[in-house]
């Protein structure tokens, strides 16, 4: 038996979110000022989202102690500030290690989904 993983927005509700709103839900959030967003599915595993509203870091964890994957755009130049996060830490990344919003909302619904990047998705594990 196939057993689908679950996601819930930790702060917003227990209620599990589906692939097809999680785009949604995020750009809500983002509008209300919310740039950092995390998700836990019932396995355990988390998904983060930081955005500067333009780019954004998509971090997948296995676990509390796991450093994780996250997506990147290997020919990106520069890097982007303005990542703020819950505690009002105020975050710079190399464009590289972050990806277009359209992108990062395209990657977690698929993860949502899932629960597995997209097979065109390009990330590198940080273990």
């Amino acid at each position: 038996m196939l057993v689908i993983e679950s996601w819930v927005i930790n702060d917003d509700s227990p209620i599990p979110v589906s692939s097809e709103v999680v785009p949604e839900a995020l750009r809500s959030r983002i509008d209300s000022g919310e740039l950092e967003t995390w998700l836990t599915s019932s396995s355990g595993r988390s998904l983060a989202f930081v955005t500067n509203t333009e780019r954004a870091m998509v971090m997948l964890l296995e676990d509390e102690g796991d450093p994780g994957e996250h997506a990147v755009e290997p020919r990106a130049q520069g890097s982007s500030g303005g990542f703020v996060l819950s505690n009002g830490q105020d975050d710079e990344y190399p464009d590289q290690d972050t990806v277009p919003i359209r992108e990062a909302f395209r990657l977690v619904k698929q993860i949502v989904a899932t629960g597995s990047w997209p097979t065109d998705a390009r990330w590198v594990a940080d273990r």
